[in-house]
């Protein structure tokens, strides 16, 4: 099974508006996604696999309740939200998400929800791979939604 994920915002393989991306606001866009019974906590990593030093982190957020299905559009730059989820570095050096900022050509972004039987027990502001390694053997499912943005 592979979690669904959507957003008003764009549509599996289209562009990414700039208002999500450096040009623009630099907002996270708005994501829901299917429920995965079982699940503790969500978990979303956005990385961009197109980045000429290899691939670049642009958000990581976990502990998100499990009755939550999505997230609003512009998630605060916290590293703790008002639900208990967790913000971690993205490879700009920053707390929370950061949006498309190619240096040339069109880039693919995907953002993929991972649904976990267990609440990680890192602090905010960890890392990426900190994050996948402490995940690895508590992913029940798992789901991307990819966007694309040229700068």
């Amino acid at each position: 099974m592979t979690i669904q994920i959507t957003s008003e915002i764009f549509k599996n393989g289209e562009p990414i508006p700039d208002r999500y991306a450096c040009n623009g606001v630099n907002v996270s866009p708005s994501l829901e996604w299917d429920s995965v019974s079982g699940t503790v906590k969500y978990a979303i990593i956005c990385e961009d696999p197109d980045a000429p030093s290899g691939t670049w982190t642009h958000w990581v957020i976990f502990n998100i309740p499990s009755d939550t299905t999505g997230l609003s559009e512009w998630v605060m730059e916290r590293e703790e939200l008002e639900n208990g989820a967790k913000q971690g570095l993205n490879d700009f050096g920053t707390v929370g998400y950061r949006g498309p900022c190619p240096p040339d050509g069109t880039h693919r972004y995907y953002f993929t929800v991972y649904a976990l039987d267990t609440e990680i027990e890192l602090p905010a502001k960890i890392t990426k791979q900190d994050l996948l390694k402490t995940m690895k053997n508590h992913i029940i499912d798992e789901g991307s939604l990819m966007g694309r943005y040229t700068r």
